[in-house]
């Protein structure tokens, strides 16, 4: 292919311009890359101290919960005593004639 001058004073700008625009273009794509690296880093020691804070919590939050149980314990049996003498079968355990 031969390129008469009228076609090379076209063709060698566009060639500098493409290869500005593939340049920046380069440079856009390691810029993001860098940007969403960054962003990867800071998420990562945001959930590694969130992971301390949620452990602190839930040995808090054990803590109480044996407490509740070992309290609930002993006022679960104090309903059961209380509920026994109230919750009388109508008829088991009673003496019903028949023979009329």
């Amino acid at each position: 292919m031969s390129l008469k001058g009228i076609e090379l004073q076209i063709a060698l700008p566009k060639t500098f311009e493409a290869g500005k625009a593939a340049e920046q273009h380069q440079q856009n794509v390691v810029q993001q890359q860098l940007i969403a690296n960054e962003a990867l880093k800071e998420e990562v020691r945001k959930k590694q101290t969130t992971v301390s804070n949620t452990e602190e919590i839930s040995e808090i939050a054990k803590e109480e919960e044996f407490k509740r149980n070992k309290e609930g314990n002993n006022s679960d049996k104090e309903k059961k005593q209380k509920k026994d003498p109230e919750a009388k079968h109508p008829y088991k355990g009673n003496f019903i004639d028949y023979s009329g």
